[in-house]
């Protein structure tokens, strides 16, 4: 008669000996509350080669540093595009002589060369980082859980977005619309803009001064504000960077919050000053010129016929 196997004998069998494979994932880059790689020292994690010889990371990691990275060759172009629209007519003592240096630096940065590089390219990489990166921590919440269908998944929820995030994602509408009026339009209507200059937008101010006013502030304050918070936070700078716990932490959290909004809005005041304070005062064009701004700001999509 055959011996009956005993249930830990019998349990023994049935199960089978796989060979280890590192984690594809880290489960605490799922739910982390912001969008930009921690400066802390991160919990050690198993590496894979590649056929090639190259330590494998993953898909988090290369997202994190190229959304970093983009913004490092964008802020090069902001910061040309601050002096000469807002430091320059400081500056002057015209806005025709301000105009005039900006169209003469324009040119490093508006050739075919240089813009793709130095402005098209990095944005676009920014932001499609930032969009990609929200979907794979969604993925990834889905697949930590278990939600394998559509039902299952509409119950997990997303991964929380900061406000640096936050205010990039307000950002994105605001930049492409400022963009279209001052770069897209004069393309398509005349061919190019070598004509635009910061009269152009004096003539849009004077034209419409409450679009212009309301429309110039929150791109300048959103834009300031996701920039500061952006460069505190890839320096190490950000109140979560402090890993100190107790009063004293919660004290140095608190003047690091305090000091970058106070640099955020001197970034903001210095830029509108410029901005509205000097080119948006500069008043409405005269002559053939004049006529020239109100064909384009008329070619303007939905609101052009009220211009």
């Amino acid at each position: 008669m055959p011996r009956r196997e005993s249930g830990s004998e019998g349990l023994t069998n049935a199960l089978q000996e796989l060979e280890p494979s590192p984690v594809e994932d880290d489960p605490t880059d799922v739910e982390k509350d912001s969008y930009f790689p921690s400066t802390s020292s991160p919990p050690p994690q198993l590496t894979r080669s590649s056929t090639l010889g190259l330590s494998g990371h993953s898909t988090v990691f290369y997202l994190t540093r190229i959304q970093k990275y983009s913004s490092y060759t964008f802020t090069l172009f902001i910061a040309f595009h601050i002096t000469n629209t807002s430091l320059l007519p400081l500056s002057t003592p015209s806005l025709p002589t301000a105009s005039t240096y900006l169209l003469l630096t324009r040119p490093y940065y508006q050739s075919s060369l240089a813009e793709p590089l130095l402005i098209i390219a990095p944005l676009t990489l920014h932001i499609t980082s930032g969009i990609l990166l929200r979907l794979y921590r969604r993925r990834a919440l889905t697949k930590r859980y278990g939600a394998d269908t559509h039902a299952l998944r509409r119950g997990v929820g997303w991964p929380k977005i900061s406000g640096t995030s936050a205010l990039g994602y307000l950002l994105v509408p605001l930049v492409v619309g400022h963009a279209f009026v001052n770069r897209v339009l004069p393309l398509w209507v005349e061919g190019g803009s070598s004509g635009i200059g910061l009269e152009y937008v004096a003539h849009g101010f004077a034209r419409s001064p409450k679009i212009s006013f309301v429309g110039y502030t929150v791109l300048v304050g959103t834009a300031a504000w996701h920039f500061v918070w952006g460069w505190a936070k890839w320096l190490g700078l950000n109140p979560e960077s402090v890993m100190e716990q107790g009063m004293e932490g919660g004290l140095r959290r608190k003047r690091r919050w305090y000091g970058i909004n106070a640099v955020s809005a001197l970034l903001a005041g210095l830029w509108m000053a410029g901005g509205l304070g000097v080119v948006g005062e500069g008043g409405e064009m005269k002559g053939w010129v004049g006529k020239g701004y109100d064909e384009l700001y008329r070619k303007l999509p939905i609101i052009g016929r009220w211009l």
